[in-house]
């Protein structure tokens, strides 16, 4: 069976995102795995995929990509407000407070300082 395993975004900033990476994704025990030739930043955790912040491969500028997002899946919602807040502190923008969206399903949504879309959801009763 097929499983996903990893996920870029691309910046125009990659200094800046990859000290909004380390610390946003430190907190939830991710670390840096590989300096990328495009001055980007590879992630991993223990039991996760890989999450990558890079410059472009055609070397063009970076942008968003309209309905493209990452999510993060948490065993709490407490998880999930707390990877949030984490994230707004570290200068992303909300883009969707925490909250429950269908009965077991909680999410927040926020975007990185280049306008990445990701999400943090726990798809358990609440905590």
């Amino acid at each position: 069976m097929a499983k996903l395993n990893y996920f870029t975004v691309g910046s125009n900033r990659l200094e800046d995102a990859k000290a909004f990476y380390d610390a946003l994704l430190g907190s939830i025990e991710m670390n840096p795995v590989y300096e990328h030739p495009s001055g980007g930043r590879l992630y991993r955790g223990k039991g996760v995929g890989m999450f990558g912040v890079l410059g472009p491969f055609d070397g063009g500028e970076a942008c968003i990509g309209n309905g493209t997002m990452a999510g993060f899946g948490f065993d709490t919602q407490a998880e999930v407000d707390a990877f949030h807040a984490k994230a707004l502190a570290l200068g992303g923008v909300c883009d969707g407070a925490p909250g429950e969206r269908m009965p077991g399903m909680y999410f927040a949504y926020f975007r990185d300082l280049d306008g990445n879309k990701l999400c943090a959801y726990n798809l358990s009763r609440p905590s």
